[in-house]
């Protein structure tokens, strides 16, 4: 089989020297024909650089896309995903905390007919808070989506060309790719994988990042936050239907309290927090409505080098319909 690797890179300029001998390495000792793809994603340090001359060095191995500007991890793999010619496709971090000696385990995984094959980074050796936080937003995604995956952060996965090409023919303007392959797997399951800590540079995840991500994750694959702010918020309000007439019977028997004012100003408080709340998990829904009808291209490729670079192939338009009213 051919094997396509697929590494979005954003200011990777320390990893990348150390990243591309190991990764050649394991692919020329895997015995498959393979392709390299590197989807520079608008760094602003020297990675683009730094790949350009290994697309030169290595022209009938490695391809470079450069995206426009920045899109985002998953918009950078999407690009590449329009462009591999691989029957299976396996992505990889620039960071090298996933370390490419684990592809094998991949690809033998496929080779039993596995069809998804997902990493579950063991030992991990980052923060206690990024650790915290991923197991946070884990075990979230999982109550909410009610899909069988363990690590949504990890990025080394391997997935079969159909999986690849149901992903493609998707046509959402933000989207989670693990997520949306164990939708469309058929036969999908999970590996342990080592995990290193990063050599050089930062990760791209800020705090900020991480919320969006979790909120990308809920209000794209489930409904459940919709509903269950539905459900509480009915329960609110039968309690404050109850508390209102506990009050009324209470002022007919007792007769006017003056200190019943901050009580009710305590349930006004709740009540309007409760209600911005709820419009805040609308307006996600609202939001990725509207980034849906705006058809602005999820990634934009500007120039592309190494292998197949007079062949680039864009992303396919996004359907408009048009009323005929």
């Amino acid at each position: 089989m051919k094997v396509s690797v697929v590494v979005p890179v954003y200011n990777e300029e320390g990893n990348l020297p150390e990243l591309l001998p190991r990764l050649l390495k394991v692919l020329d000792a895997s015995g498959n024909a393979y392709e390299i793809l590197f989807v520079d994603d608008g760094s602003r340090d020297r990675s683009l650089g730094v790949l350009k001359e290994w697309a030169r060095r290595h022209p009938d191995r490695i391809r470079v896309l450069e995206l426009s500007h920045n899109f985002g991890q998953h918009q950078a793999i999407l690009a590449a995903f329009h462009d591999v010619t691989g029957d299976v496709v396996v992505t990889l971090d620039a960071d090298l905390q996933n370390p490419p000696e684990e592809i094998p385990k991949l690809l033998a995984k496929v080779g039993e007919g596995y069809d998804v094959v997902g990493g579950v980074r063991r030992g991990r050796q980052d923060s206690a808070f990024r650790r915290l936080a991923s197991a946070v937003v884990n075990r979230v995604t999982v109550a909410i989506t009610r899909m069988r995956l363990t690590d949504f952060g990890c990025m080394l996965r391997a997935y079969a060309r159909p999986v690849v090409d149901e992903i493609n023919d998707c046509d959402e303007a933000s989207t989670f790719i693990p997520a949306l392959a164990q939708s469309f797997a058929r036969r999908p399951t999970e590996i342990d994988v080592e995990h290193a800590p990063r050599q050089a540079g930062r990760s791209a995840y800020s705090l900020y990042r991480l919320i969006r991500l979790n909120f990308d994750l809920m209000t794209g694959f489930s409904l459940v936050p919709l509903q269950a702010f539905g459900l509480f918020g009915s329960l609110v309000a039968l309690g404050g239907i109850a508390f209102g007439l506990f009050l009324l019977v209470r002022r007919l028997i007792v007769g006017a309290e003056v200190e019943g004012v901050f009580t009710l100003f305590a349930i006004l408080f709740t009540l309007l927090g409760v209600a911005m709340a709820g419009l805040g998990i609308v307006g996600e829904y609202v939001g990725r409505i509207y980034q849906q009808v705006r058809g602005r291209p999820r990634f934009r490729v500007r120039r592309v080098y190494g292998l197949r670079a007079e062949t680039p192939r864009p992303e396919p338009a996004r359907p408009v319909e048009v009323s005929s009213r």
